[in-house]
């Protein structure tokens, strides 16, 4: 029987192998992921960038798994809480000259790794928020619009999503892993549900055929919508679209000259994939690049175990191969089959531009493929609700996990009095770090309340008409402005993506750079996975960084304020970091450069 095993600093270690992994994998949460990210990679850059989305994904986890190898290397030489944080400083410890920077680096490595642990669940937050606010409108139609879900309502709900999940945070590990084990299943089954339906729906609808569709007002249909001589669909004075008698057909067509460029030599633009290799081809090296910056959100998560060393039962074995283990399930294998499966589905009927102008893409999706495999619009609708579902509490584990991960690595600076001591606090009864948990549950509804408060700006601005089409009542009389207006303002949502984007850009470089450190002089020293990998990774997560400044130069569609903006915050974050370790320094009377190894480094 296990039993559990106390540790110097009062944590409990109860977890193994199966319980690790199950921690990592519920925030690499691909049934939740797909349905929340599919909507911002249409977004931006579209609609061209947007048929990049799997080569895309396939670049993201190349540089992931270079990473992952990196840390997982580390936390065989250094088992412990606090992840690349605590590394840091054992690393640069283990050296006889440049020991004096462990402080330095240690430092750097944890301020660095806050852009990312504490926007991320601010992230999770508010795309939890959108898809309640989706689930809503679906369900009240006449009060909430399910392809405009309510700011209001969606404001309200991430103060209290973000303290709900970080009660469960607060009641410790064990409670977190069952859900979290609980939640992978139930969402991996969903999404293999989702997928094969997806393929079958092409499959089984070939070029010209009777399909599913949803006309302007998100309702299920067989026919073509009447449109009026500005080609715009035409609605009854009840706000139903009016059909005609023509049946939908389904086309996949060959890409077509970009009807918006004056330049013969512009690349053709289409909204969907004519086969199956069009899906995984990159079409562009830099639809690829826009593609992998945004979908490193859905791929982090791996490294969250490190951070539980003192809550594992044999940290030497099993963190590593967690680490690797929850990248290979969910990354390379799930992610790949359900982005080829949603891809793979897109026609004329609904396309890049279409999940553009939605809120919840997949959902629409799965209302499609609902009504065709059960036979009827409401079975479509049951399908996609049930789905939505499971999409939430995958969230609920997503948002769970990279809180809990969060809240240890404040807890570690916090030991260190590297930041305030209060968050270096053990609850009594708990053993939780609960100051550090409450602290980023409110930073989290505020990240989520912004990024939700502007989401229907920028790129994803609406018309004027369809702000009048929207109910006219409370829940938007706040959080939405004229198309002029809301064009100016940057897209909040994908600001705070690309903020967390960031700072997982700059935490895993970091790393990397850590691993090459460790490593150097070691009688374990391996010149491939320690310093060929991460001397790939390192470089690869630069180049990432950088394409934040180059990126809207390049590509068509590829707003300059949203990425300028995240660069901006990520900028403040670090002079604002710098001042506070100078001042912190002076005001508890230690060096910044360590004149002896003044703490023993923890070697294998």
């Amino acid at each position: 029987m296990d039993t559990e095993t106390p540790t110097p600093t009062g944590t409990r270690a109860t977890l193994g192998l199966t319980g690790l992994t199950s921690n990592a994998m519920a925030l690499i949460a691909p049934g939740a992921f797909l349905w929340l990210t599919f909507y911002m990679q249409s977004a931006y850059g579209a609609p061209m960038a947007a048929q990049g989305m799997w080569f895309g994904i396939a670049v993201a986890l190349s540089l992931c798994f270079a990473t992952a190898i990196a840390y997982a290397e580390l936390s065989k030489l250094y088992p412990g809480a606090g992840s690349s944080y605590f590394f840091a400083e054992q690393a640069f410890l283990s050296k006889s000259k440049a020991f004096k920077y462990a402080r330095v680096a240690k430092f750097m490595v944890g301020w660095a790794s806050h852009l990312y642990y504490w926007v991320y669940p601010g992230v999770m937050v508010g795309v939890t928020g959108l898809v309640a606010g989706y689930m809503v409108g679906q369900i009240w139609p006449d009060t909430f619009s399910p392809s405009v879900p309510s700011p209001m309502f969606m404001m309200g709900f991430c103060v209290l999503f973000a303290f709900g999940v970080a009660y469960i945070a607060y009641r410790g590990v064990g409670g977190t892993t069952g859900v979290n084990a609980a939640i992978n299943i139930i969402q991996i089954t969903a999404l293999i549900i989702f997928s094969v339906l997806a393929i079958s729906y092409r499959v089984n609808h070939v070029e010209g055929g009777k399909g599913w569709t949803l006309d302007s007002t998100g309702t299920l249909t067989q026919f073509v919508q009447a449109v009026d001589a500005k080609g715009a669909p035409v609605v009854d004075d009840k706000g139903k679209a009016v059909m005609t008698a023509a049946e939908f057909k389904v086309k996949y067509s060959e890409p077509v000259a970009n009807a918006d460029s004056t330049d013969d030599k512009s690349p053709p633009t289409f909204q969907n994939h004519k086969d199956a290799v069009s899906v995984v081809a990159p079409h562009n090296f830099s639809y690829v690049i826009v593609q992998a910056c945004i979908a490193i959100l859905i791929l982090v998560g791996f490294e969250s175990v490190t951070a539980m060393g003192e809550e594992a039962k044999n940290a030497k074995r099993d963190i590593p191969r967690a680490v690797l283990l929850s990248l290979l399930i969910q990354g390379c294998i799930c992610y790949f089959i359900e982005y080829f499966a949603a891809n793979y589905f897109l026609h004329n009927g609904y396309n890049s531009t279409r999940a553009l102008g939605s809120a919840a893409p997949l959902g629409d999706m799965m209302m499609i493929v609902g009504a065709w495999a059960f036979g009827s619009p409401e079975a479509g609708w049951w399908f996609m609700m049930v789905q939505a579902v499971t999409v939430l509490l995958a969230l609920v584990g997503t948002t769970l996990s990279c809180l809990s991960t969060g809240a240890r690595v404040t807890y570690a600076m916090g030991r260190d009095s590297e930041v305030p001591s209060h968050f270096g606090i053990m609850h009594g009864k708990r053993m939780t770090p609960h100051r550090a948990i409450w602290t980023l549950a409110a930073i989290s509804a505020a990240i989520g309340v912004v990024a939700v408060a502007f989401n229907f700006c920028g790129p994803c601005a609406q018309t004027d008409d369809a702000i009048k089409a929207l109910p006219q009542n409370f829940w938007y009389s706040l959080g939405m402005w004229k198309n002029s207006t809301a064009a100016m303002i940057p897209q909040s949502m994908l600001v705070v993506t690309l903020v967390s984007n960031f700072g997982t850009f700059l935490l895993y470089m970091m790393t990397c750079f850590i691993a090459i450190v460790a490593f150097r002089e070691h009688k374990a020293f391996n010149g491939f996975k320690h310093m060929v990998v991460p001397i790939f990774g390192l470089i690869a997560n630069l180049l990432c960084m950088c394409f934040y400044l180059v990126g809207p130069f390049f590509v068509n569609g590829m707003s300059f304020k949203e990425p300028y903006w995240a660069l901006g915050i990520a900028g403040f974050w670090g002079v604002y970091g710098g001042i506070y370790f100078i001042i912190n320094s002076k005001k508890t009377g230690r060096d910044i450069l360590l004149k002896s190894p003044a703490i023993p480094a923890v070697m294998a």
